[in-house]
């Protein structure tokens, strides 16, 4: 498999795509199901296979899994945000910085499973009370100078818990 395939092994996401009304319970669901099927698979792998990179210079099974958890709690954040101000500008962070910092390294998994599985619940909550002009909500993106609505935000999450899960499922 080369590199290109190993780091989007479901494809890279299309932010350009238009995001319908119909697609948006489909998206949510990705979002209620991304922890379920995220411990299935951890249950699966061994302690090795745990501490082993999906691919050359990329991150083990457990940063990945502690990466999902930091990531995905700045997204509901994010989400949030939009909900409560007019395009607010959002907070980046360094994620490979904070991939390496001595404890995540040092914390047990069973951490970050637990917050992926509290804030998919919250965040699912929030999304079902949502009307369809909230989804056209926006923040700035400052990193990349971009304004995402919440419709985009939604794909663009959905898209990366399974970009994610399929990463841990390259682990043999």
């Amino acid at each position: 498999m080369d590199l290109e395939n190993l780091k989007y092994p479901i494809g890279r996401f299309n932010l350009e795509q238009e995001i319908e009304d119909r697609q948006l319970s489909k998206l949510m669901k990705d979002i209620a199901i991304l922890p379920h099927l995220l411990n299935d698979q951890i249950q699966s792998m061994t302690g090795k296979q745990l501490n082993t990179a999906y691919r050359p210079d990329g991150w083990t099974a457990k940063q990945v899994v502690h990466h999902l958890a930091d990531s995905h709690m700045n997204a509901h954040i994010r989400f949030i945000l939009a909900l409560t101000e007019n395009q607010p500008t959002i907070k980046p962070y360094q994620e490979q910085l904070v991939a390496n910092l001595p404890f995540i390294h040092q914390m047990p998994l069973e951490v970050s499973l637990d917050v992926i599985k509290s804030v998919h619940q919250r965040w699912f909550f929030l999304l079902q009370s949502l009307n369809l002009q909230d989804f056209d909500k926006t923040y700035l993106h400052p990193q990349y100078n971009r304004v995402y609505t919440l419709r985009q935000a939604l794909a663009n999450y959905a898209w990366h818990g399974k970009h994610h899960l399929a990463h841990l499922q390259l682990i043999k």
